[in-house]
């Protein structure tokens, strides 16, 4: 099937060998080569079409992003132009990374603007969550080792992504992926010492980024969020106890995280920012150096109850008495040839010895009853 981009066509669904719409004469074909197949989702900044690429013979599956602003006014209108701008700019950049979808092609066509982005054929977290409920401790663990290492590559790239939540994590061949850079911001030095736009799913977005002012901690602020949201099956803000400044989200775990995740995600979502983890080097730093999740201890093994075999009071004494010899002989000193032997004190403890020896005899055969 071929989708007609044009949002204002009545009948969008064509055959798969047409170039036209057959019902607005729209072009079906993005660059002659992009075929959108179906629509797949739509955000504040455009519309996402799942699409095939023509121009190769196995046909392989990529995403079309139309820009198509739900902002009203000028100046709004404008800064969407940007911003959608700014992501094919910082995709092409940060699609070199593994877990990032490359940049395809970024063009403008009919008056639209478009980018083509590679397809990742996995759910994201949402669905996931909505599909198999609540996720474990160690689901948890394994998403942040997948996701933090993007995100420092992202930073060290000055790039805040400003939308980190399970809607936009997918699970790739892998690992997890991130998707929609859509509302990530250049980190620039005169960026951050300016107050912008507030961007972001309000249940995620850290304080700091709610005013307008992202910093790194803010990516670092909606992971922890995500995470929280990921193992409660609830809404951040049903976490959070606005009387008491302070987050609850410990109450509704099936299960009490181990102490290591637990400090890792209170310190993920520390509301004021100079107290948060400032890169994620150092959660992954806390992350690798934390236990994990911990690991029942083995169940003993029953020991077996100790046989003692019956002696008789002379083997007792016997035995005794060469444990005496074999002690007390130990601590004669050699005789030396050359000299004549001279009588050999017996040690001072010989007597307490005796007595320990008493004891044994005792314990081992006790008197006729």
């Amino acid at each position: 099937m071929s989708y007609c981009l044009n949002s204002h066509c009545p009948q969008p669904e064509n055959a798969d060998d047409v170039k036209f719409c057959l019902s607005c004469g729209s072009k079906l074909l993005l660059k002659e080569r992009y075929r959108a197949i179906k629509p797949i989702g739509q955000g504040g900044f455009g519309k996402t079409f799942l699409a095939v690429d023509e121009d190769k013979p196995s046909k392989p599956p990529c995403v079309i992003k139309q820009f198509y602003p739900q902002a009203q006014g000028t100046n709004s209108v404008q800064k969407a132009v940007e911003l959608f701008t700014l992501e094919a700019v910082q995709l092409d950049d940060l699609g070199q990374h593994p877990q990032i979808p490359a940049l395809l092609a970024y063009f403008t066509q009919d008056d639209r603007q478009y980018l083509v982005q590679e397809f990742i054929d996995g759910q994201n977290l949402a669905e996931e969550l909505a599909q198999n409920g609540a996720f474990s401790e160690s689901q948890i663990w394994q998403l942040l080792k997948d996701l933090l290492p993007v995100l420092q590559f992202c930073h060290s790239r000055g790039v805040i992504h400003r939308d980190i939540k399970p809607e936009n994590i997918l699970r790739g061949h892998a690992k997890l992926v991130l998707v929609d850079f859509g509302a990530s911001k250049s980190a620039t030095a005169t960026a951050l010492n300016q107050t912008g736009t507030s961007i972001g799913t309000p249940e995620y977005v850290a304080p700091e980024q709610m005013r307008g002012r992202a910093i790194f901690a803010s990516d670092i602020y909606s992971l922890g969020a995500t995470c929280i949201r990921l193992l409660t099956a609830r809404s951040p803000f049903d976490s959070y106890d606005i009387n008491n400044d302070s987050w609850i989200w410990q109450q509704f775990l099936k299960t009490p995280l181990s102490p290591g995740l637990n400090r890792i995600l209170e310190k993920m979502l520390v509301s004021i920012p100079m107290r948060r983890y400032q890169t994620a080097d150092e959660v992954l730093k806390d992350l690798n150096q934390s236990p994990g999740v911990a690991t029942p201890a083995p169940i003993p093994k029953p020991q077996s109850t100790p046989t003692f075999v019956s002696k008789s009071s002379s083997q007792i004494e016997l035995e005794l008495e060469e444990v005496k010899t074999q002690i007390l002989g130990a601590a004669k000193p050699q005789p030396n040839p050359a000299q004549s032997p001279k009588p050999i004190s017996q040690p001072a403890n010989k007597t307490a010895m005796d007595k320990d020896l008493e004891e044994l005899k005792a314990k081992y055969n006790p008197p006729n009853q």
